[in-house]
């Protein structure tokens, strides 16, 4: 047993000779958390999903997944990308007859049908007359019945309804919650984030620039609004400053006491996102139980 779903030091992805995914990325993400991993398009969050589900292999640096290789971990992670890579002449019938014999000895055909099940689908529908929701909703039967120790999502419920996303996250919460399960998902609603995560990745232009838990993360922001220059606002650590009508408002990491004329609250989640998604250049922040730990300590 190891309490490490994912460790990256020095992680490195490249396409070709120039074009780089992830550079240089360390973090670690403790077992058991629900993880989102945040960033705009092309910031290397699909990259980062597919290195960890053992589906390409990092140019240079090191990705550990429960405790060894990706490759090595595959029969306990369970991933689902954004295409849905379903076989297109399968029944859902035959599609999750196909899981339960890839999964052996742990899979959950109660689990797999109830989810494909709840959008009244026919077991006998062929994969090609799907919707893109519907879809998804089989994928993440395959997903959920394998009974994976590390879900990986990409993306999960862009194709699905409010009301479908509403019911599949819940029984995704509910089975992480039930079994432990470490879940890693990538999305852009900020809402479905910090109603259903502990936990953030936020990745921007191949780095990590947050990683912690998202309680911890906003903690050490403040949100703060007064008169002056943005210089009145040394020595802390300045994400993001602008002018509104009420002064300055600035996203700072307090390093000292504040002093009386600055009005001072707790970002939240999406301010907290927004502010360092405009400000790719402030200093990445990665909470202590989040750095990566040193090759001998991480083997010790």
């Amino acid at each position: 047993m190891t309490d490490t779903a994912i460790e990256a030091t020095a992680l490195t992805k490249r396409f070709g000779r120039s074009r780089y995914a992830l550079r240089d990325c360390a973090f670690r993400l403790p077992t058991g958390r629900v993880c989102a991993v945040v960033g705009p398009n092309g910031a290397g969050k699909s990259t980062l999903l597919t290195l960890a589900a053992g589906l390409a292999r990092p140019t240079s640096g090191t990705l550990t997944v429960l405790g060894t290789t990706p490759g090595e971990a595959r029969a306990r992670v369970a991933y689902v990308a954004q295409d849905k890579p379903l076989h297109p002449r399968l029944t859902i019938a035959d599609t999750l007859r196909l899981g339960a014999e890839l999964n052996p000895g742990r899979w959950d055909a109660a689990t797999a049908e109830r989810v494909a099940s709840g959008g009244g689908l026919d077991p006998g529908a062929r994969i090609r007359t799907l919707s893109g929701g519907q879809r998804t909703r089989v994928a993440l039967a395959l997903a959920l019945g394998k009974r994976a120790e590390l879900l990986l999502l990409d993306e999960p419920m862009a194709d699905l309804d409010p009301l479908a996303r509403h019911e599949l996250m819940g029984t995704i919460m509910a089975s992480a919650t039930e079994h432990g399960t470490t879940v890693v998902m990538s999305s852009h609603i900020v809402g479905e984030l910090a109603d259903a995560c502990d936990h953030l990745l936020l990745v921007s232009g191949g780095l990590v620039r947050l990683g912690g838990g998202i309680d911890d993360l906003i903690g050490a922001h403040r949100l703060v609004t007064g008169r002056g220059p943005a210089d009145r606002l040394h020595p802390h650590t300045v994400v993001e400053s602008r002018a509104t009508g009420r002064g300055l408002t600035a996203l700072i990491r307090p390093e000292a006491p504040l002093g009386d004329d600055w009005e001072v609250e707790e970002p939240s989640l999406e301010e907290l996102l927004l502010a360092h998604l405009r400000s790719p250049d402030a200093p990445p922040l990665l909470t202590p139980g989040t750095t990566a730990r040193s090759q001998e300590g991480a083997t010790a």
